[in-house]
């Protein structure tokens, strides 16, 4: 128990929100079975969910996914202590248009989640005025996210060099299956690549979009959205029409799958 603040720092979401989504995946194997349990041919995780995500193609063990998680946590929360900022996300302005006005305003596109959707990052000030300035320039919404810093941005760059010093002390397995990564919207299907991944991914955009279009595009049709929430599969709908899209959140979702 505890205020949400804190809940919402980094430092405590983070492992928070990473551990659901594992006893999630664990709860599935537990009440499926295996011979009902889904088998991912191709796995992504949006931001701190490519951790899972690792977890899932076996290039992690769980608690070394843990551990990870919890140091970049930490690792992120001392950025955000160092270079304070806030994120927003824009609705109906195009990608060119939205990176035009970073530049102008010393912002970072940090998300792009959908055609439609694209989050932005960076202090407040610059922040704001990058708002006014989409709103001015055609987007239909500005909205102001509460998070706890400028994720995906510049203002996170404290945090790389301690990110790859933990990564250096855990062991990475081949994947087993690919993991389309955050950074270029492309699989990952070497451990090395991962490593590097992971910590590009603490600075760079995450490309949601070009990764869901390079799933179905290579014939993927039906996801699975586990863990908290059903964002990521209002995300998929709105980019592919035609996916088939289930969240897993909680015990009655879980064994619906085991009913279709």
């Amino acid at each position: 128990n505890g205020p949400e603040e804190t809940l919402r720092q980094t430092v405590n979401a983070q492992p928070a929100i990473m551990a659901v989504s594992l006893a999630c995946i664990k709860a599935m194997e537990e009440k499926l079975g295996p011979d009902a349990m889904p088998r991912p041919v191709v796995t992504a995780g949006h931001s701190l969910g490519e951790y899972t995500a690792l977890a899932v193609a076996g290039v992690l063990e769980v608690g070394d996914t843990a551990k990870l998680v919890q140091r970049r946590g930490e690792l992120m929360q001392e950025a955000c202590d160092k270079n304070p900022g806030t994120m927003a996300a824009i609705l109906g302005l195009d990608e060119m248009t939205l990176e035009e006005i970073a530049r102008e305003t010393g912002t970072y596109v940090s998300n792009i989640n959908t055609a439609e959707q694209i989050v932005i990052s960076g202090d407040n000030i610059a922040v704001a005025r990058a708002c006014d300035l989409a709103t001015a320039r055609g987007a239909r919404r500005a909205i102001p996210l509460r998070v706890g810093g400028a994720f995906h941005s510049g203002l996170m760059a404290p945090a790389k060099v301690g990110l790859l010093d933990a990564i250096d002390k855990i062991e990475f397995h081949e994947p087993e299956i690919p993991i389309i990564g955050n950074c270029t919207g492309e699989p990952l299907t070497t451990a090395e690549s991962v490593k590097q991944e992971l910590v590009s991914q603490v600075c760079s955009c995450v490309q949601w979009k070009r990764s869901i279009d390079y799933m179905v595009g290579s014939g993927v049709q039906s996801f699975i959205e586990v863990g908290p929430g059903k964002t990521l599969s209002g995300m998929v709908k709105r980019i592919s029409r035609e996916a088939d899209i289930k969240s897993v959140g909680d015990i009655e979702s879980i064994l619906s799958l085991s009913r279709n």
